[in-house]
């Protein structure tokens, strides 16, 4: 199997069976720093959009796994950060609406979606997903953490223009946390922004993986399943609050939990020992700490997994 610079996976997704991920950023270059993020917290919070990883090479590896795997359900931009800030993303895209029958699919926060080259750009994907977490800048900032320059109108802005000329599916997905946007009030004012906006369909999420900050809380399947009652037509809860494995997953979530029972690590220090994406490494820490075979603990700006049963106090390095 080769291992590549640009691509991971296939890695399988509630939402998206096997999915084949681009990352088109550094780590955590975003326009966002929410405080659920899978990933931890944004340390490059930008709007400045460039080539950031070279567009040749990320086609090259592309054109080499069509070759010799080419086995997904989606083919898809996402990773470390923000596709959209990468200013030939649509390329990319395009050269997989070319080149392969597998759809393209971009996940974005849709901070950019007000600017017209972007939605162009995003419209030779065949899904997008967006991001609709708050109802106002104040809960905007509070959730999502955006750059200092972006507002929430422009959001709605640029998600109600991407809806009118885009002609594929737009998945909207809400996330929601304990406390910070549960209550039912508060997802009915996102509800009816989200009818402004028309997407084909909204997915509620929660907080199942360890988030950027403790007090990201993952709501309850239950009351998730009632909220989404609130959304014309109702939404679809997407949280994976199971623990479902085929063999290759049960491979790599016991060669994780292997590791993390000889020395805590954090999310970043497993990927580069073991070769994998972090987004794939969340996925196996996830369900690992669902069925209670690990724990967390936040060391300063880190947070470290290790084994459940280990001693409280272990020494982390």
């Amino acid at each position: 199997m080769k291992n590549y610079k640009y691509l991971f996976g296939p890695v399988p997704s509630r939402r998206f069976g096997r999915s084949l991920g681009i990352d088109l950023t550094p780590y955590k270059t975003c326009s966002f720093d929410c405080i659920f993020c899978q990933l931890g917290r944004t340390t490059r919070k930008t709007l400045t959009r460039r080539e950031y990883v070279p567009v040749p090479a990320v086609i090259k590896e592309i054109k080499h796994w069509l070759k010799t795997d080419g086995n997904a359900d989606y083919i898809t931009l996402a990773g470390s950060g923000e596709p959209t800030l990468h200013s030939r993303f649509g390329e990319v895209l395009a050269f997989i609406r070319r080149e392969s029958t597998i759809p393209a699919l971009l996940l974005t926060n849709g901070t950019l979606l007000y600017r017209p080259e972007v939605r162009a750009a995003a419209a030779q994907a065949g899904v997008i997903k967006i991001s609709l977490s708050a109802w106002d800048q104040r809960s905007y900032e509070h959730i999502n953490r955006p750059h200092p320059q972006l507002k929430f109108k422009q959001l709605l802005t640029g998600q109600r223009a991407l809806r009118q000329q885009f002609q594929g599916r737009i998945w909207m997905e809400v996330f929601i946390l304990q406390g910070v946007n549960s209550a039912p009030h508060d997802v009915e004012k996102i509800a009816a922004l989200a009818r402004t906006i028309g997407p084909d369909q909204i997915q509620l999420n929660t907080a199942v993986r360890p988030a950027a900050e403790e007090f990201a809380v993952a709501l309850p399947e239950k009351r998730l399943e009632k909220l989404a009652q609130l959304f014309d037509p109702p939404a679809k809860v997407i949280a994976q609050f199971s623990a479902k494995r085929t063999a290759n997953i049960q491979a790599n979530e016991n060669t994780i939990f292997a590791m993390l029972q000889r020395r805590p690590c954090t999310a970043g220090q497993i990927a580069e020992s073991l070769g994998m994406h972090r987004n794939e490494v969340s996925k196996y820490i996830g369900k690992l700490i669902r069925t209670d075979q690990l724990r967390a603990e936040r060391q300063g700006d880190n947070v470290y997994y290790l084994g459940a049963s280990g001693r409280k106090g272990q020494t982390i390095k």
